[in-house]
């Protein structure tokens, strides 16, 4: 990470996580920051992400992910330097202590009410991350209790032993972690990816509350919105086209400005092309941004203390996460999003559906005519259908070699009855599914 003093200065943080990396690189002032991560992919997956200062990046882009020119840019400055082995090796560079980290958790601690209720019990995952410390260092400082860990994957350990895949989204990722809460009796579930920027947040179920479902990006995503809406929390709130259609809806009826944008929080920090301050941001995959001016970035840590202050706020009032997710869908109607993805070994089937998808556009969907069809090539590889009741979004994944369908479908939600409604929603979804399967050729 170069010293935005001196280009020739590199700073190194060593293993850290991807928010606090954000962070450093505004706090410092720094030209940019890398980030060398496999997020939460299997390590053959690795990449790096790049951040840029105010000085490359502006105003929008300070502490954000990168966006053509610039990645372009950088491809065409490696491709110059020629073979590694013929580069000199620069003076080593200083790396930072853990006063850096301190810093971080201190402003991550300051986005939540000080003196809100703070009687909650979690437990919590890393995954074989590097989020572990911080996460629980942000809880003891924000007065929660220190939350539990799983133990066999409190360690970074690059190997991800315990899990097929190091994605909180993945069958079996969480196991380790419902049978810790089961155990310990917690109120709540909470999980990071690998590098601490995404957060997966498991909830009791049931009338016994003695069984656990994660929540859906979505559902956690308009949680933590609908939350910063009732704290009065104003400015521009920004999601992705492949995200619920209920964050819309919200902004719409609570007089707040609105932005969609492409997928990644490359695209969701920028929103709004400035014309409103940003003040939430996020996007399906887990990926939550609770205050642009402390992480211009998706951050799983600052998440999971909003999460634990809603759900601690709550408590106090004799209620559950979910029973504020049958509020707002009896106020805008059930938005029951799902999905459809199939991993490849060969990409070219990738481009293969894509093809049969804009040759042979389905004409109806639910017995109900497709009134939109949208495709957004060149700018980006993505077909958007809608008919009156639901919504399909199709694109290849930015970073595994899957092809994904987003599934929406709205159900009204009739005399009260939300769990009707939603058994509706699901059936409506799994019918989707269905016909976007076959289209598709999966």
């Amino acid at each position: 990470m170069a010293s935005a003093a001196s280009t020739c200065c590199w700073v190194g943080i060593g293993c850290t996580r991807t928010p606090v990396l954000a962070y450093a690189v505004r706090q410092l002032g720094a030209v940019a920051g890398v980030m060398v991560t496999a997020s939460h992919n299997p390590p053959q997956d690795n990449g790096y992400k790049v951040y840029l200062g105010a000085e490359l990046g502006g105003e929008l882009g300070a502490g954000a992910q990168i966006v053509p020119p610039a990645d372009a840019g950088i491809e065409a400055a490696i491709r110059a330097v020629g073979p590694l082995t013929q580069v000199p090796l620069g003076r080593p560079g200083e790396v930072l202590g853990d006063d850096l980290v301190a810093a971080y958790v201190e402003r991550a601690t300051a986005v939540i009410d000080p003196d809100g209720p703070r009687d909650l019990s979690v437990a919590y995952t890393p995954l074989h991350g590097v989020g572990a410390a911080v996460l629980t260092a942000a809880f003891a400082r924000a007065g929660f209790p220190i939350p539990g860990v799983v133990p066999d994957q409190a360690e970074p350990d690059p190997e991800f032993p315990t899990v097929s895949f190091p994605n909180p989204e993945e069958p079996g990722a969480v196991d380790r972690l419902i049978a810790l809460a089961d155990t310990t009796g917690a109120d709540l579930a909470i999980a990071n990816d690998p590098d601490a920027d995404r957060c997966a947040v498991v909830v009791r179920e049931g009338e016994d509350g003695q069984g656990w479902r994660m929540l859906r990006g979505d559902e956690v995503g308009v949680l933590l919105a609908d939350h910063l809406m009732r704290r009065g929390v104003t400015g521009l709130y920004a999601t992705t086209i492949v995200s619920s259609s209920l964050l819309r809806a919200m902004c719409a009826a609570r007089g707040l400005p609105y932005d969609e944008t492409l997928t990644g929080f490359k695209w969701i920090v920028r929103a709004g092309g400035g014309s409103a301050p940003l003040v939430f941001g996020y996007e399906e995959a887990l990926g939550y941004c609770v205050a642009p001016e402390h992480v211009r970035d998706k951050d799983g840590i600052t998440a999971a203390l909003t999460v634990a202050e809603l759900a601690a706020g709550l408590k106090a009032q004799g209620r559950t996460l979910t029973d504020r997710l049958d509020e707002l869908a009896a106020e805008f109607g059930v938005h029951h999003t799902d999905q459809l993805s199939a991993r490849v070994d060969d990409l070219r089937e990738i481009a293969d559906a894509m093809a049969r998808i804009r040759a042979a556009t389905p004409t109806t969907l639910l017995g109900q005519p497709v009134d939109s069809v949208r495709d957004l090539l060149p700018e980006a590889d993505v077909v958007i259908l809608r008919t009156a009741r639901a919504r399909v979004v199709i694109r290849p994944s930015g970073t595994e070699p899957k092809l994904k369908a987003y599934l929406e479908v709205v159900e009204p939600v009739v005399d009260g009855d939300v769990p009707t409604a939603r058994r509706r929603a699901a059936q409506a979804v799994a019918a989707v599914r269905g016909e976007i399967a076959t289209a598709l050729g999966l």
